[in-house]
Order: C-alpha cells, then sequence, then structure tokens
C-alpha cells in the first residue's frame, strides 16, 4: 500500500489513501457515495456522529440501532466503526453525562476510539438501501418508489412491485413472519386471508405517512412497520389495500446484509481489505409476545 496515493472505483469516488490503510473519513466518502445526503428527510440527521474522521479504520461493524448493547458489541469485536441506520441524537443533546444511557455511549466509543455513523432516510431512499432490501426479501419486481425522490424518481422511500407469484394474503403474512427477523412482535395482518396478492407495496419503518401512497400505487397489500389505529382503520374503513405490520427492527434489519456486501466491495475497489460485520442482535425494545386467551 505504501507509495500508493489514489485508487479511483467511481468519477464520483476518489479516496486518497496518502498511504495509509483506511481510516473514517474514507468509509464517510464511500457511506455518502451509496447513500447520498441530498436524499435524506430535512429533519434527519445522517453522517459522522462522533470520532475523528482520520481514525484508522481496519473493522466496522453495522447495526440498526445505536444502543448500549450494540456499543458492547464493537468494543467486544474490537471494531474501529459503528454505523447505525438510527441516530444517535435526532433532536439535538445538552448533557453527555454516563448517567444517561447515550452519554455513557459517546463516552465508551470514544475512549475505546471507535467512531460512529449512521445512514438514516437517505438509506431509506438510495437505490440499493432500506426500502430495496425489504422489496428483495421477498423477491419484487419491476419496483419503483413509493414516494419517489423529487430529483430522481427511480428513487424514494418505499417501493412497490410484483410478487414472483400470487399468493394469499395468510400466506404473505406467514412468509413475511419467516423471511423477517420478527423477534416477539410477530406480524399483524388486516384484510381477508383469502385476498390474492399480485403487487406487493413494502417501506421499512414508521410507513403510515405512505398509506395514501400505497392505496395509490395498485398494490393488494402493504408492509410496514409502526403502524397506528386511527391512520390504519381509516385506510381500511377507506377501502384501502390490506395491511401486514412488523416491528420497527425487523422492517429495517434486511438493509444491513446488502449495505455490509456493499460498503465492503467498494472499500475493497479502492484498495481497502476492511472487514464489515453485521451485528444479529436484535434491538427491538418489544421482548415477549402474550397472545389473547
Amino acid at each position: 500500500m505504501q507509495g500508493v496515493s489514489m485508487y479511483i472505483s467511481r468519477p464520483e469516488l476518489a479516496i486518497d489513501l496518502q498511504g495509509h490503510r483506511g481510516c473514517v473519513q474514507d468509509v464517510i466518502k464511500v457511506m455518502e457515495f451509496l447513500y447520498p445526503y441530498k436524499l435524506k428527510e430535512e429533519w434527519d440527521k445522517v453522517g459522522l456522529i462522533l470520532g475523528d474522521p482520520d481514525w484508522p479504520v481496519r473493522k466496522i461493524l453495522l447495526a440498526v440501532d445505536p444502543v448500549p448493547i450494540v456499543v458492547k458489541e464493537a468494543i467486544d469485536l474490537e471494531v474501529d466503526m459503528v454505523i447505525t441506520h438510527h441516530p444517535l441524537y435526532l433532536r439535538g443533546t445538552s448533557f453527555l453525562a454516563t448517567t444517561d444511557y447515550k452519554g455513557k455511549a459517546v463516552t465508551d466509543l470514544l475512549m475505546n476510539r471507535i467512531a460512529l455513523a449512521n445512514a438514516h432516510t437517505n438509506a431509506d431512499s438510495a437505490s440499493r438501501g432500506v426500502a430495496y432490501a425489504l422489496a428483495a426479501a421477498f423477491g419484487l419486481r419491476e419496483t419503483r418508489p413509493l414516494a419517489p425522490s423529487k430529483d430522481d424518481p427511480t428513487l424514494g422511500l418505499g417501493r412497490v412491485g410484483r410478487l414472483p407469484e400470487p399468493v394469499e394474503l395468510a400466506q404473505l403474512a406467514r412468509e413475511a413472519a419467516r423471511v423477517l427477523p420478527v423477534g416477539s412482535s410477530g406480524i399483524l395482518m388486516s384484510g381477508d386471508p383469502a385476498t390474492r396478492i399480485e403487487t406487493f407495496a413494502v417501506s421499512g419503518g414508521a410507513g403510515d405517512s405512505l398509506l395514501e401512497a400505497a392505496a395509490r400505487s395498485g398494490a393488494q397489500a402493504y408492509l410496514t412497520a409502526d403502524l397506528r389505529h386511527h391512520p390504519s382503520s381509516e385506510h381500511i374503513e377507506d377501502g384501502g389495500c390490506a395491511l401486514l405490520c412488523g416491528s420497527h427492527y425487523a422492517t429495517e434489519f434486511p438493509w444491513l446484509p446488502i449495505a455490509a456486501k456493499d460498503i465492503s466491495g467498494e472499500l475493497a475497489k479502492v484498495g481497502l481489505g476492511i472487514q464489515v460485520y453485521v451485528s444479529r442482535t436484535i434491538t427491538d425494545p418489544w421482548v415477549e409476545y402474550f397472545p389473547a386467551e
């Protein structure tokens, strides 16, 4: 690696190694290439959260949430950088004391020289982001965004497409419970179990803001998370498509293995052999489910 000043994998992506073996800012450049910041929602926070851009990086851990169990996993794995989907501070803070779990996370990461970054709504809308991964989990074909980006209609929030073959709604719900890491939350379903589903809409994370878009898309069913009572009830009563509701974590996790492959692949193309791990720790806050008797 010594003596090599620059590798280029794309015209838009140039990383000047300057004799080193990869650092935080190199990873951030790859992240911005894969998940452009211009795709983020106005209210969102994405990018490098903490750490020195010049810190060396040999190992990266990907996770959905920057919570204490993930920080511990990062320390135990001796990684140099954690990349999560969710931001650590979305609304800012005035205190970083270790008496607060987020303050302790900041302290623990910095004391172990572990940088933290995230890709949130920019990853939701990216070409191989959260929506893409969720659609791919069901083998959807001829997909398009539910809420296209203004700058590029091929990108955007959610996806809708055709299933490989038509299935009944109940079978689709069982398939969702099989392919997603549902944890203890399971899959909620509304609609006639025998409804024939050919066109399927999906959106990772809290997706009731896209209920109207799902109804307009021609889909017979829509899978998302965190559906609230009133919006869901009004959607169904207005003749909207059937609904499948999983946990927030379950609908976003499928992105992590794809992100790991894409990030490590881009890093390898510029000569950086950085290991990328996917956290298998379920960070869904719900730990048990008790069915009605």
